[in-house]
């Protein structure tokens, strides 16, 4: 009698024990497909590339790479309020409670349990049965691992839906910072449009008299109207983007923005601008640990391989506890009495024999997602070497752009007040005076578009080494600090 009465426990030990098997293939990370070093371009320096003095940019905090006190506050504006990385936010506390409930699965269920039952008996009287205890319900024994490997897969997920809420926020602050960028050029380039309107309007005006007292033909005067109106045109367009802008910045930062008329006012160049941090490109080998969407890409392929394991196991006998205590008894006035204790046992072994190729097309389908994980996450490897390799041929080449079309557009402003010099004078036509001023506008924009590159290209290069998700010490310490399960 002793012996049978610690069959139960002495089975729940001894299956315990062999609880820790598992059947999730072995992982070994796919090497990847790109080339040791990032392609060397003509105006490339070495310190640009590999400059051992100066921090990885994901090692800079945002806060530390913009020096614009207005584009911080802007940013920090998005962070708290812009809906798309708040819904980011929340798939991870989703996704979180999806782990847990899988983590729940490997403990049994304890329930308590009040039932009663009354029942007519062949003689004309009435049965009665009343149960009091605790109940566990077909408890899986995981034997085999398919339900470790199912919460090592959900665990996988997790991980993963917290490196897409990293992206989300990368993202988000280079969209914030190369549109507050945009419209700043706008400001810049209206404020061109302006003075070279101002400029035709008085050209037109002189070229209307010029026409009137029969100086000069229709042709030199239409010429003049023509550009005249092209620099309305331009600067209607000018209006317009810089309201697009201004709109497309309200939707990143998630409410009005007040500040920006100030910033409208004021007109601050690009060219004013304070310097933002320089970030060496490092090594190709540093984006697969500081680029969240490859180590998302990688956790989905975790998860991946976790189901493999969970396939695996489902060939091999699932056993199932149902174990009951507590107390019995034929009236409820009965159910706390001495002898009205008991407990029982339900185990339940169910070993597949014919599923109709269930279980196999189970695994084979696991084992293509596992491979499809893999496709995806070399292509996240090859897509983040191309956009640091776009980032850098574009940084390498706009500097001495920049130089080259500055040098044009002072040139171009000799070129104009010479040709209306010798126009005042007499000395040549007014189609002269027309083409130059044509000329110079065209290069005034040329200049600012490309400083408008050329700033934009180094928040790209930020983003594109994953750049913008690290916070500073003092808050990532906070009581608000995500705090990730590891396996």
């Amino acid at each position: 009698m002793r012996k049978a009465r610690f069959t139960p426990f002495a089975l729940v030990s001894a299956v315990s024990l062999l609880a820790g098997c598992s059947m999730i293939p072995v992982y070994e990370r796919p090497a990847a497909p790109v080339a040791a070093s990032y392609p060397a371009y003509p105006g490339m320096t070495a310190a640009a590339v590999d400059n051992a003095a100066a921090p990885l940019a994901a090692d800079v905090a945002w806060q530390d790479f913009f020096a614009d006190e207005k584009l911080k506050h802007l940013i920090e504006l998005s962070l708290a309020n812009n809906r798309d990385l708040r819904v980011a936010v929340l798939n991870v506390e989703q996704v979180r409670t999806q782990y847990q409930i899988r983590r729940a699965d490997q403990f049994p269920t304890v329930n308590g349990v009040l039932s009663g039952s009354r029942t007519p008996t062949g003689s004309g009287s009435i049965l009665s049965l009343y149960n009091v205890g605790l109940a566990v319900t077909a408890y899986e024994l995981d034997l085999f691992g398919r339900v470790s490997s199912l919460k090592e897969a959900a665990l996988s997920q997790y991980l993963a839906t917290a490196e897409a809420r990293k992206t989300a926020q990368i993202s988000l602050i280079a969209a914030v910072a190369n549109t507050y960028l945009s419209i700043l050029a706008d400001e810049e380039l209206l404020d061109i449009t302006r003075q070279t309107l101002a400029t035709r309007e008085d050209s037109l005006k002189l070229s209307k008299l010029r026409f009137d007292n029969g100086v000069t033909s229709e042709l030199d005067y239409r010429q003049a109207e023509s550009l005249t109106e092209a620099a309305r045109v331009a600067y209607d367009q000018q209006q317009r983007q810089r309201a697009l802008d201004e709109n497309s910045l309200t939707l990143l930062v998630g409410q009005p923005l007040p500040e920006l008329t100030g910033t409208r006012r004021q007109a601050m160049r690009l060219a004013q601008m304070r310097p933002m941090v320089e970030v060496p490109a490092g090594l190709p080998s540093d984006l697969l640990n500081h680029r969240p969407d490859i180590r998302q890409a990688e956790q989905l392929l975790l998860a991946a391989n976790a189901n493999i394991g969970a396939a695996r196991a489902a060939f091999f006998p699932r056993i199932s506890l149902t174990v009951g205590a507590g107390s019995a008894s034929g009236s409820l006035s009965g159910l706390l009495k001495n002898g009205s204790w008991g407990w029982t046992l339900a185990p339940q072994l169910v070993l597949p024999i014919f599923d109709a190729g269930r279980n196999l097309a189970g695994l084979d389908s696991a084992k293509a997602g596992r491979d499809i994980a893999v496709a995806q996450y070399e292509k996240a490897i090859q897509t983040a070497f191309r956009e640091v390799a776009d980032a850098l041929a574009i940084r390498a080449t706009l500097d001495d752009q920049l130089r080259a079309q500055q040098a044009q557009a002072n040139a171009e402003a000799v070129r104009f007040k010479l040709s209306d010099l010798r126009y005042q004078n007499g000395i040549s036509s007014s189609l002269d005076v027309l083409d130059a001023q044509r000329s110079l506008f065209s290069a005034q924009q040329a200049v600012v578009q490309t400083r408008l590159a050329q700033l934009q290209s180094q928040v790209t290069l930020y983003k594109t080494l994953g750049g913008g998700w690290k916070e500073p010490v003092q808050e990532a310490q906070g009581p608000r600090a995500e705090s990730l399960p590891r396996p």
